[in-house]
C-alpha cells in the first residue's frame, strides 16, 4: 500500500462522516477496494469524470479537515511513541532481573491494554 493510499484511508477512517454518501462510496471503492475510475463509474452508473470529481472533492475535504484538526497526525505521533516505549520496555526486560523485570512486565502489560 502506497503512502498516499495509507494516508487517505486513515483520513477516511477519521473524517469519513463529513463526506456525502456518494463521495464516501467512491472514495472507499477507489482507496480501500483499489477499483479503477472506470470500474467505479460502471458500478455507480456515472461517468469516469464524475467519479474523479467526487474523489478529488473528497480528498480536498479530508485533507483540509486534517490540516485544521490534526487527529491523524496526533494519532500517528502517539502510536510512534507507544511503539518506542514498548521496544524500550522489552529491552529492559531482557537485561533486568527480579523486581525490576516484574515492574517492566507490568508496565508493558498496561501499555498493551492502553493500545487496545
Amino acid at each position: 500500500m502506497g503512502e498516499k493510499t495509507l494516508m487517505m484511508t486513515m483520513l477516511l477512517d477519521f473524517y469519513g462522516e463529513l463526506l456525502t454518501p456518494r463521495q464516501r462510496s467512491c472514495f472507499s471503492m477507489h482507496y480501500n477496494e483499489d477499483l479503477s475510475l472506470a470500474e467505479i463509474a460502471e458500478l455507480m452508473q456515472i461517468s469516469r469524470q464524475g467519479v474523479r470529481d467526487l474523489i478529488v472533492r473528497a480528498e480536498a475535504t479530508l485533507t483540509e479537515t486534517e490540516e485544521k484538526i490534526g487527529l491523524v497526525k496526533r494519532f500517528s505521533e502517539r502510536k510512534r511513541a507507544l511503539d518506542n516505549m514498548e521496544a524500550q520496555l522489552k529491552k529492559l526486560m531482557l537485561s533486568a532481573e527480579g523486581e525490576v523485570r516484574a515492574l517492566a512486565e507490568a508496565v508493558l502489560s498496561e501499555l498493551g491494554s492502553v493500545r487496545d
